[in-house]
């Protein structure tokens, strides 16, 4: 199609390699222009800022792979943005979605186990409240091994009804999760390369595909 503004609205640098990696590259390939927000510097929680310099570049390099057009980057407390008035995130929000007049989103799905990506999500669906003004037609939430899988069965389980091709664009994913190797974890866990593959294929075989990523649908206006 081409020509669409593609918003990715995400928590932390490297969510939007896990969760949309390969449909980032997938629009850009396709003439759309894609733009990501983070909302955290991603290290925080961790009892330090000194690592926040290498998740910048990190985050800098992995885009650049992925082609994104530009970054948008908000300060909220890593792991604490639930301590934040869900106003003031969602305020953030509305500026991008106010500069760019995006016509879809993807972000994090309402069930992940991270308050940082369940308030992200909060603030996306009240930011892109269904009025005559906002030109998001769709949103996406995309799922992040290690939170979307590791939330309470009890609760709103992932069910992918959006399924991308990714085989194309799946170099592009792993390169920029390459970029971010020290946010990934050795095998056996979830956000393990292995596991990161082999989800892709799980959800790209059962859908005749070889390599795919899959999203949650919220909105679909046509």
């Amino acid at each position: 199609m081409g020509n669409r503004k593609i918003l990715v609205v995400a928590a932390h640098s490297d969510d939007e390699a896990l969760g949309c990696g390969g449909t980032i590259a997938k629009h850009v390939d396709n003439g759309d222009d894609v733009f990501v927000a983070f909302m955290t510097n991603g290290v925080a929680a961790r009892g330090s800022d000194d690592g926040s310099d290498d998740r910048h570049v990190a985050s800098k390099s992995a885009l650049s792979i992925l082609g994104v057009k530009k970054a948008f980057r908000f300060d909220f407390p890593d792991n604490q943005m639930d301590t934040i008035p869900l106003l003031s995130v969602t305020k953030e929000v509305e500026k991008v979605i106010s500069e760019l007049s995006p016509d879809i989103i993807y972000t994090h799905f309402s069930g992940d186990l991270n308050v940082d990506h369940q308030i992200t999500h909060k603030a996306v669906m009240t930011a892109c409240r269904p009025q005559p003004w906002c030109s998001v037609k769709e949103i996406y939430c995309f799922e992040v091994l290690s939170a979307t899988e590791w939330n309470s069965k009890s609760l709103g389980t992932f069910l992918p009804q959006k399924i991308v091709d990714i085989t194309n664009q799946w170099d592009r994913k792993t390169s920029a999760l390459e970029c971010y190797a020290q946010e990934m974890r050795a095998a056996p866990h979830s956000r393990s390369y292995e596991a990161v593959e082999a989800l892709a294929v799980l959800r790209g075989q059962t859908h005749g595909v070889p390599r795919a990523e899959s999203f949650y649908v919220e909105r679909i206006v046509e």
